[in-house]
This record gives structure tokens, sequence and C-alpha cells, in this order.
């Protein structure tokens, strides 16, 4: 049961209504107020038929409202009795400002909770057939904002070269300062790069090349689609696909023959 006067913190996962957790879909159903993200599915906030529902999503060189003035509508609105969604794409605690929301409810004595979601970073490259991580070839994964220097850049400096997957959210606009970075740092040019765009979606399009092409790439009209880029061997994993649409070359001899099917192909 909620209390009068709740806000739940909603993750979205990455796009298809189908992703959703079981309690997020419940809450959608009862609340009275969605404020959600730009990116979230159309789908995902129509289960809120019931609630007011208006968009407060941040997308790159647009106007947006203020960070504070959601805090400030989540918390007028719960005191005022109302239960509060506040539905965010992928996972409120991953690069979602979910922390600095959680701490302004807390502030304001407000009740919340977190009801995680499938973050971009590890349900894109799932989605696309590409593991995060992989016994022999990554043990582990990092996962940054491409949308500055300032953001990835320590974190990507302190990576050995093709020592693990990196996972590049909010970053296609920045694809070739990243590039041009990691092979400065002493990345293989030719080490495997996925580009995910609109995962979970009928948009759905990846593209697959080397380090050195990434900066040079063009999406065309896809590019206003959001992008999760993954750098590193487990993109040679991804299986190639016959006319039938059965798994061709297994991924062992995919990886021992170097081979990364199609570069520079879009494939949906």
């Amino acid at each position: 049961m909620f209390m009068t006067g709740f806000v739940s913190l909603v993750g979205a996962g990455p796009g298809d209504p189908d992703l959703l957790t079981l309690r997020a879909i419940r809450r959608l159903e009862v609340a009275d107020l969605v404020l959600y993200d730009g990116l979230v599915d159309p789908d995902v906030v129509a289960i809120a038929a019931h609630a007011q529902r208006f968009s407060v999503g941040k997308r790159a060189r647009r106007r947006s409202i203020e960070q504070h003035t959601i805090n400030r509508l989540m918390v007028r609105s719960a005191k005022r009795g109302k239960r509060v969604v506040r539905l965010k794409s992928g996972d409120p605690f991953v690069l979602g400002r979910g922390g600095e929301e959680a701490l302004a409810l807390t502030a304001a004595g407000v009740s919340f909770e977190v009801i995680p979601g499938v973050t971009a970073a590890v349900a894109a490259p799932g989605l696309a057939g590409v593991p995060v991580t992989h016994r022999g070839l990554s043990s582990g994964f990092l996962v940054v904002s491409g949308h500055a220097a300032t953001a990835y850049g320590p974190l990507v400096d302190g990576v050995g070269p093709n020592s693990m997957t990196i996972v590049v959210l909010m970053g296609l606009s920045s694809r070739a300062e990243i590039a041009s970075r990691l092979i400065m740092r002493g990345w293989r040019p030719h080490t495997p790069v996925a580009v995910i765009l609109a995962a979970g979606s009928k948009n759905m399009h990846t593209w697959i090349g080397r380090l050195d092409q990434l900066g040079d790439v063009e999406f065309d009209a896809r590019t206003g689609l959001p992008g999760t880029i993954v750098v590193g061997d487990v993109v040679g994993l991804r299986p190639s696909r016959n006319d039938e649409g059965e798994a061709g070359m297994t991924a062992e001899a995919a990886i021992l023959g170097g081979l990364v099917r199609k570069y520079g192909e879009v494939t949906p």
C-alpha cells in the first residue's frame, strides 16, 4: 500500500515496455502524477492511464526543465498527498540524477522508494548480441557519460588499453574525441566497436565497426535517437546471421580469426 504523499523513482529500462519490472507497472497504474524523461517510450507512459503526465526530460542542446524545478514539483505534489512517479530512462541511479532527486526528497522530508530499471549500459549491448563481459576477453566494464571530456576523460585514461569493455552513454556527439583519446592512450585502432541506436525500440539499429572508424561514421536521420557505444573485443562476439536468421559463424571462430563482421554496416 502507498502512504499518502509518496514518490517512486522508477527505472523505465531501455525502452521496450516488456522490460519493465512488475513493481514499476503497479506504481504507474495507481499514480496520480507522472514526471517522465524524454527518452521514455510513450507506451510505457501510457500505462499511467489515470495520472497527470508531464515530460520533464533533458536532451542535449535543447531547452529543458531545470533539475531544481523537477525536485520542487515532486516535493510539492507529494506534500499535497499525491502518488508521484518520477519515471526515468534505464535505471534511476545510473547517470540519471536519481541520486540528486533522492537527496532533495530526503531534505524535504518526503517518503520515497527506488524501483530499479535495466540500465542501457548492459541492456543495449545485450539486445544487440554483445556481452559486456566474457571469459577470456573482458572480466569487467567501465560505464561513462560521454557528454563532456571532463566527465569521461579521467576515467578512460585510467583504463589499460584493451583491458576491459568501455560503455559510453550519451556520447554520440563525442564519439570522434573518445575514439581519438583511446587510440592515443594505446588502444588498438582495429578494436571492435558497436553503436546501438534506440535500443529496446522498434527503431533499434546497430552499427559495427572499428575504433578508428568511429569518428567518421554518419548516422543520417538516426542521429536524433539515443545511442550507446561499446568499445572492446566483446563486440566481436556478436553472432553473424545467415539468410534464415539463425546464428552463423560461432563467436569463438570470429574472435580467433580476428573477424568483426561487416564493418561500417548499419543493421536492423
